[in-house]
C-alpha cells in the first residue's frame, strides 16, 4: 500500500486505495419491467480476472450493491475475493427488494426489519462474516424519516456485523442528518468534472467523511468509447429504454450537452500522456482529499486503465483551475 495513493473512510479509519472498483455492470443485466437496470451482459470469469487485475495493481475498494444484478454482482465478488478476503474492503448497498431469479426489483424496503434481512442476505452472498461498509441506497428518502435507519445501522456496527456505514444521496440535507451519526464514515454521490456538486463536497469536508464518486466518468462518456455510431445494448441501463434519470445518454444515444462539454476540457484532461478516463479521474482526487471515485467495470482492459490513473495521481491545481475556467465554474 506504500507505493499506491490512499484515502481514509471518513471516521472509520480504514485505509483504501484513492481509487475504487464500482461493481455495478458486472451484476449482469435485471429490470423493473421492461426498463433495464444493468450494463447488459457479462462474462463472470472476465469479471473475476478483471478484480484479480485491480487487486495487482493496489486496488483495495470495491463498491457493490445487492440490487446489481438482483445479487450477481456480490456473489461474483464472493468468487474473486475467496482466499483474498483480508486483502479487500467490500461496500455494499441495501434497500431494494427483488426476485433473484426473475432479476426483477419488486419494491425497497428501509424498515428495520428489512434493513437486517438485507444483511444477512448480503453476508451470505459475500461469503463474509462483515461488511466494511454499509450504504443506505435510497438518494431521495426524506431526510426527517431516516432516523430508523441510522440507528438499525449503528446496532448493527455494534453487534459488528458491519465496520461502516454511509448514504447514497446527492442531497447535503440528507448527508448532513446522517453525520449526525457516531459511525457515519461516507457519503456516495454522483460527482465527475461534468456534474460537481460543491454543497455535497462542503458537508464531507466538515464532517470528516469520504466522498465516494458514483458515476465519476458520466456513465462511460468520459472513457472516449461512445463516438458515433456506438450505442449501448438494448439491455443497458444507458440504452434506448433508460431510466428517466439517466441524464447521459437520451434514447440511446450520449448526450450533446455532455459531449459538448467534455470536447472543451478534452485537451486539459488528457496533457501528459493520460487518457481521458485517467484525466477525469485526477480531476475528482484534485477536486478534495475526501474523494474516492469508482469507475465501473466489465473487462481487464477497462480495470487496467483505470487503475494507472493512480500512477499520474491527481491534476496539478493550475490544470484544475483551467478546467474550472473553461467549465464557468472559477470564482
Amino acid at each position: 500500500m506504500s507505493t499506491i495513493m490512499t484515502r481514509i473512510l471518513g471516521r472509520s479509519g480504514i485505509e483504501v486505495s484513492a481509487l475504487g472498483m464500482g461493481c455495478w455492470a458486472i451484476g449482469g443485466p435485471f429490470w423493473s419491467g421492461t426498463t433495464p437496470h444493468g450494463w447488459g451482459e457479462v462474462d463472470d470469469n472476465e469479471s473475476i480476472r478483471a478484480v484479480h487485475a485491480a487487486l495487482e495493481m493496489g486496488v483495495t475498494f470495491f463498491d457493490t450493491a445487492n440490487v446489481y444484478g438482483a445479487g450477481h454482482s456480490e456473489r461474483v465478488l464472493a468468487k474473486a475475493f475467496t482466499g483474498k478476503r483480508d486483502q479487500v474492503v467490500i461496500a455494499t448497498k441495501f434497500n431494494a427488494v427483488f426476485d433473484e431469479t426473475t432479476r426483477q426489483v419488486t419494491g425497497s424496503d428501509a424498515t428495520p426489519e428489512g434493513i437486517r434481512k438485507a444483511c444477512e442476505a448480503s453476508l451470505r452472498r459475500l461469503e463474509t462474516e462483515y461488511i466494511d461498509l454499509y450504504q443506505f441506497h435510497d438518494n431521495g428518502y426524506p431526510a426527517d424519516k431516516a432516523e430508523p435507519v441510522r440507528d438499525t445501522l449503528e446496532q448493527l456496527l455494534a453487534e459488528k456485523k458491519i465496520r461502516a456505514y454511509g448514504w447514497s444521496t446527492d442531497f447535503p440535507k440528507s448527508a448532513e442528518f446522517f453525520a449526525q451519526g457516531e459511525h457515519c464514515s461516507t457519503i456516495q454521490a454522483e460527482l465527475n468534472v461534468l456534474d460537481d456538486n460543491a454543497a455535497i463536497v462542503a458537508v464531507c469536508e466538515k464532517e470528516n467523511l469520504a466522498l465516494i464518486n458514483r458515476g465519476p466518468l458520466a456513465m462511460g462518456l468520459l472513457t472516449g468509447k461512445y463516438v458515433a455510431g456506438v450505442r449501448p445494448s438494448a439491455d443497458d441501463v444507458r440504452g434506448e429504454k433508460s431510466p428517466e434519470w439517466m441524464k447521459y445518454f437520451k434514447n440511446g444515444v450520449p448526450s450533446e450537452t455532455y459531449s459538448a462539454k467534455i470536447n472543451t476540457v478534452r485537451e486539459v484532461l488528457t496533457s501528459g500522456g493520460r487518457t481521458l478516463a485517467q484525466g477525469a479521474l485526477g480531476w475528482l482526487w484534485t477536486r478534495s482529499p475526501k474523494t474516492i471515485p469508482i469507475p465501473g467495470f466489465r473487462t481487464v482492459k477497462q480495470v487496467e486503465e483505470n487503475a494507472k490513473a493512480l500512477d499520474f495521481g491527481p491534476l496539478s491545481q493550475d490544470q484544475y483551475m483551467e478546467i474550472e475556467k473553461i467549465l464557468d465554474r472559477s470564482q
